[in-house]
């Protein structure tokens, strides 16, 4: 019993890993939408995808063929990896081009939400989820037989995302600096995805450690800057 606590511990951990890059992609999906369609998205974005990770779950241990070679050196697992990488990275560098450039500053919300439909940022949403799901499932089928541990590790880690998805969230689009270094992450998230499509493992913490850095020197410059800002407010109140 001891050891099945600790099995599902670790895999709550891990799908918690992978839920910050789902709140990084849900973040930039949802902000295309209009306001009151935001919360709506995350709900059912992150509820559809939950769903379709458990229903990879029960695929995955039909099908082991999944990670065996189809064409060249490359399985079904390589493809899926290699397709998501690059539709990640184009996503994220084409986001940084639109706020670095004020693409969205130019372009009426009405119009530009119409564009980005709500069945297409939950597809996106689902599809990108699938992606960044097939390792960790893959991973957990190999800790473990017990399907309701790896189930209740991603409900466990489902609820976490859901809670903390809007306040991150926004809070990511309310700082044009963050939102950069958020679209940043996302990149170095899509080559590394893609490059283990190639059989190329790069050591997350090589990735994570980083981001998390950046992030901590990222936050000291916003504290910096507010407190700069009430400084200065104070000095001119008193003149």
């Amino acid at each position: 019993m001891a050891d099945i606590i600790g099995i599902l511990a670790l895999l709550i951990g891990l799908e918690l890993v992978l839920g910050v890059d789902n709140i990084l992609v849900i973040t930039i999906f949802v902000s295309r939408l209009k306001k009151e369609q935001q919360q709506k998205a995350r709900i059912i974005g992150l509820a559809l995808a939950l769903i379709a990770r458990i229903l990879l779950l029960f695929l995955l241990l039909q099908l082991t063929e999944l990670t065996n070679p189809i064409f060249l050196d490359f399985s079904v697992r390589d493809l899926i990896l290699i397709i998501g990488g690059l539709f990640l990275i184009y996503k994220a560098v084409k986001e940084i081009h639109h706020t670095v450039e004020l693409k969205d500053e130019l372009v009426d919300p009405e119009l530009a939400a119409k564009k980005n439909t709500f069945r297409s940022v939950i597809t996106q949403i689902v599809l990108l989820d699938i992606v960044f799901s097939v390792d960790s499932v893959i991973t957990a089928i190999g800790l473990t037989d017990q399907v309701w541990v790896i189930v209740t590790a991603v409900i466990v880690s489902f609820v976490g995302v859901l809670i903390f998805a809007k306040p991150i969230g926004e809070f990511i689009l309310e700082n044009p600096a963050l939102k950069i270094l958020a679209l940043s992450f996302l990149i170095s998230i899509g080559i590394t995805i893609f490059m283990e499509g190639f059989h190329k493992e790069v050591p997350k913490a090589y990735i994570y450690l980083p981001m998390g850095f950046a992030l901590a020197v990222e936050l000291l410059q916003m504290r910096y800057s507010r407190n700069k800002k009430k400084l200065d407010s104070d000095d001119n109140n008193n003149t």
